[in-house]
């Protein structure tokens, strides 16, 4: 029988406008594979009912006869249909306890619950996501608070521009003081930054030159995690190996901060890992960043000066090193923070538009493919009231034990 497929509403608040599919998107899937796809009627969506109908979509308030609900952020316990497929980012796979209960409900209403995160290669490298528009946003939104923190230049934000057009057309307005910009990672995040980064003409140079050298123009320099991690026995350390068990290891992060002016925090963080830097740091007197886009966003994590996730309304706070307290974005002596925590919804078309091209390559095919790389096996968390195998870690935080 023919699987049918429905784009659902996005109910969760604040409102998210990104989408899994765009409206072309959509069109090239379905004729792809001959699929049936209904599109669920929303007023927040980032393309609207009317532009999904020109393609020949059926825009409806009633999809329950569809199998397979396709969304983006966590859908509300009672707006789940019992014995459907869902798949959304659901934020319980690091049994975030204020989403105990949405896993709950999944279990009781027999729901199939595939998680855009759980979407991995055999190697468990992630397929699909948003970690570029994520990098991409961030990196602008540091370049904004150093602006109106110095009254240099002002951008404008995000999402009050159409797309990364629009966005790059404002970057091309300003001009930069002689600024040291580290940016941390080397995966989705960071390319994305590194093209904000690019984009302005910053000159990037090796991690050697970046520590021993003054420039007479802003600079940039990309680190990994042996960079900016090192063995505490004073051995050459290994990335492979640092991914397995990082406990012998600790942080090499204090060369840099001492010649960076603005930080980009776009690695990846495992638990167990050494900070970065620590609140003891950030109080060291050559201590010199003053500003860090934490597009990361650990909050009280490897980035000391995030003390909260910040929002797209309010993106910006000031740490004081002093007092370990949040203070204004622009007090003095402070490091001002940028830790918005969704940050692609700031640019909903170009972040849907990425998405829908990778949920087509990577997700699409395993349904008419007897999923032959198991894809949809590995993603899946729960199936028959059950967690599958690959989740049972979580019974217990289901069961109530873990808090």
């Amino acid at each position: 029988m023919a699987i049918k497929f429905a784009i659902i509403k996005e109910r969760k608040n604040p409102p998210d406008r990104r989408v899994v599919f765009s409206p072309e998107k959509l069109k090239e899937a379905s004729q792809a594979y001959n699929a049936n796809f209904k599109v669920e009627t929303s007023d927040i969506r980032v393309f609207n009912d009317d532009e999904y109908r020109k393609f020949g979509f059926d825009v409806t308030d009633n999809i329950s006869d569809c199998d397979v609900m396709l969304g983006v952020k966590e859908v509300p316990k009672e707006a789940l249909i019992a014995n459907k497929s869902y798949f959304f980012f659901s934020h319980t796979i690091k049994k975030q306890p204020y989403n105990r209960e949405l896993l709950r409900t999944i279990l009781d209403k027999n729901i199939t619950l595939y998680d855009h995160e759980t979407i991995v290669k055999s190697n468990n490298a992630r397929l699909i996501g948003f970690g570029f528009y994520a990098g991409l946003v961030g990196a602008y939104n540091g370049f904004r608070a150093l602006g109106l923190r110095d009254k240099l230049f002002t951008l404008p934000k995000v999402e009050s521009l159409y797309d990364l057009d629009a966005v790059k057309a404002e970057l091309d307005k300003i001009k930069l003081p002689n600024i040291k910009i580290v940016l941390s990672g080397t995966g989705k995040v960071a390319k994305g930054a590194k093209v904000i980064l690019d984009h302005l003409k910053i000159k990037q140079v090796s991690d050697a030159l970046y520590l021993t050298s003054n420039f007479s123009e802003p600079v940039y320099c990309m680190i990994d995690v042996m960079d900016y991690a090192k063995r505490k026995d004073g051995k050459v350390g290994n990335a492979k190996a640092f991914y397995n068990d990082p406990t012998g290891y600790e942080s090499n992060f204090m060369p840099y901060a001492k010649c960076s002016d603005f930080f980009i925090a776009g690695h990846f963080y495992g638990n167990d890992a050494p900070y970065l830097f620590t609140r003891e740091d950030a109080k060291h007197p050559d201590f010199n960043i003053n500003l860090v886009a934490d597009i990361s966003c650990d909050v009280d994590g490897p980035v000391a000066s995030t003390l909260r996730a910040s929002t797209i309304a309010e993106p910006f706070y000031g740490y004081d090193p002093k007092s370990e307290s949040e203070v204004a974005f622009d007090a003095k002596h402070c490091i001002t923070v940028m830790a918005v925590d969704n940050l692609p919804c700031e640019l909903p078309k170009d972040a849907s538009e990425g998405f829908g091209e990778l949920f087509l390559e990577h997700v699409m095919p395993a349904f008419y493919n007897n999923d032959k790389d198991g894809v949809l096996e590995r993603a899946k968390i729960t199936e028959n009231g059950e967690l599958t195998e690959r989740f049972k870690y979580l019974q217990d935080f289901v069961d109530g034990k873990v808090h």
